[in-house]
């Protein structure tokens, strides 16, 4: 088939069609053509421009497709690369910024075992009373490396997706008293898509620092907007955050590793640490230029 665009500037996807399982997808002018590949680790594998040679002549409606998770990670950290939300967080806590969070990116593993896509319940956990939206970028990891330079990292990412990183608050509030970093606030849901796009087809709004881009970020609840911030105006740039992760361990191709939440971007922030949380069945709306919008819903909460 022939594209009437850059090869290398491509957006992926996985899929439900009317007609066939789980499949990846890559998506071209408002359409969507599978993939004749198993999973997105198989078309990391193949590289972006060989898995999108292989397309589908059939192709569908944006409409007519289910949109799911991108990937299913093979390894999931989250950073903490917002100066703003740092300061905010930790003055909820009644504390200044720590001064070893300005000398390396720090980040923390979390499950890659809950991943939800777009439009997919999020399960309320009974142990909380404190559910809490953070609205982070993400990048997929597409070549493994070891003791990657910051300037040499995005030659290694495969591409972006919008991250949700659901929290408990209350019980993150406690487990951090304890000094080993959050678990059960965090481990019950991460929510990822609804697409995956390259660096290339993000060329035009770089910020000219490895793996930074001017993307406008915001989040809606119930159709009301929370949040608004930039990628750009991130402290640790992924180029750093990439080299941190892989000091002597070696990132896999299908890591998934997020930004951390923006300024503004979360109810942690918005409310001081106070509340009001998320209620069951609200809506909640994460979007990023040039990549969509990331929308779930609140389950009922667990007995």
């Amino acid at each position: 088939m022939t594209f009437d665009f850059q090869l290398s500037a491509m957006i992926f996807a996985t899929i439900n069609t009317p007609h066939a399982a789980p499949t990846p997808a890559l998506i071209s002018n408002s359409r969507v053509y599978p993939l004749p590949l198993t999973d997105m680790h198989a078309v990391i594998t193949h590289g972006a421009e060989e898995a999108a040679r292989l397309a589908s002549q059939e192709s569908f409606a944006l409409a007519e497709v289910q949109f799911l998770a991108p990937i299913q990670p093979t390894n999931l950290r989250d950073a903490y690369a917002f100066e703003q939300h740092v300061r905010t967080a930790s003055q909820n806590r009644g504390r200044d910024v720590p001064q070893e969070w300005y000398k390396f990116p720090a980040f923390y593993y979390t499950n890659p075992h809950t991943i939800f896509g777009p439009d997919e319940v999020i399960p309320y956990p009974r142990y909380t009373s404190a559910l809490d939206f953070e609205l982070e970028i993400a990048v997929i990891i597409g070549k493994s490396g070891c003791d990657i330079k910051p300037e040499d990292a995005p030659a290694h990412i495969f591409g972006y997706t919008i991250f949700n990183d659901w929290s408990a608050r209350d019980v993150q509030r406690e487990e951090l008293r304890i000094g080993l970093g959050p678990a059960k606030g965090k481990d019950f849901a991460s929510s990822l898509g609804p697409v995956i796009v390259t660096s290339e087809a993000l060329a035009d709004r770089t910020a000219n620092r490895p793996g930074v881009y001017d993307l406008t970020m915001t989040a809606k609840v119930n159709g009301v907007e929370m949040s608004r911030a930039n990628l750009k105006d991130i402290f640790w740039s992924f180029g750093e955050i990439i080299a941190r992760a892989s000091d002597t361990c070696e990132l896999q191709a299908g890591d998934v590793i997020g930004s951390g939440t923006v300024g503004t971007g979360c109810l942690l922030e918005l409310t001081k640490g106070q509340g009001p949380w998320l209620n069951e069945g609200d809506v909640v709306e994460l979007e990023i230029e040039e990549i969509g919008i990331l929308k779930n819903i609140i389950g009922e909460k667990s007995k």
